[in-house]
């Protein structure tokens, strides 16, 4: 996906029956190659509204998830930012 990367760990210290989205976790890095701070920032608050949006919908409890910030995370079009997570968690989940 040309707006970001995403990473996935199964939590093993998180309980397996009865588990709610609560038992995951979310990161967020966006490196110094991206650009400026001010760049690198608008990169994480753009992964963190679109994660803030499909992350209750498409997460799976008791995971971790980690979402790296690329070169065009901070000048990609929202809905197509959107569209690279929602693409992305669904093939990590299909991988599992």
């Amino acid at each position: 996906m040309p707006g970001l990367v995403l990473q996935m760990a199964p939590r093993p210290d998180a309980p397996q029956d009865g588990a709610s989205l609560a038992d995951s976790r979310l990161g967020f890095t966006v490196t110094k190659k991206i650009g400026i701070a001010v760049i690198r920032n608008r990169a994480k608050r753009r992964l963190r509204a679109a994660a803030a949006e499909l992350m209750p919908k498409l997460a799976k409890p008791g995971r971790d998830y980690v979402l790296i910030g690329r070169d065009a995370t901070a000048t990609r079009p929202f809905c197509d930012l959107l569209a690279d997570l929602e693409q992305a968690l669904l093939k990590i989940e299909r991988r599992r």
